[in-house]
């Protein structure tokens, strides 16, 4: 099965694709950068990193830390993590809706030989 990877090159502050959205989506569901970082087994250092380079790509943080209390903090996304998520996905539905042509005759022409 033919797939399509999506990688966005932002001027002049970084890349933004797959990966770091899986992150901020992990961060999301499991309330934490480190349950999000065992998740996609990458150390905690990695992914606190991942998450600077994100605020410095858009200038403003996309995940904000919770106050700790009786089980500890947490993480949590900003509206602008959110918004992310749904910018590059939408963006990422729309171009594989028109490639899907291409990658069907192009996976046709390598069934071929």
């Amino acid at each position: 099965m033919p797939s399509l990877t999506l990688r966005l090159y932002l001027d002049p502050k970084g890349r933004l694709g797959p990966g770091k959205i899986e992150l901020l989506e992990q961060i999301a569901a499991t309330g934490s950068i480190s349950a999000a970082a065992r998740a996609m087994e990458m150390s905690y250092k990695r992914a606190w990193d991942l998450v600077e380079e994100l605020k410095d790509m858009f200038g403003k943080p996309l995940v904000a830390a919770k106050t700790g209390g009786k089980h500890g903090g947490g993480a949590e996304l900003t509206t602008v993590g959110e918004e992310v998520i749904r910018q590059f996905r939408d963006m990422e539905r729309a171009v594989y809706e028109a490639a899907a042509p291409h990658i069907k005759a192009l996976q046709g022409e390598a069934d071929r030989r």
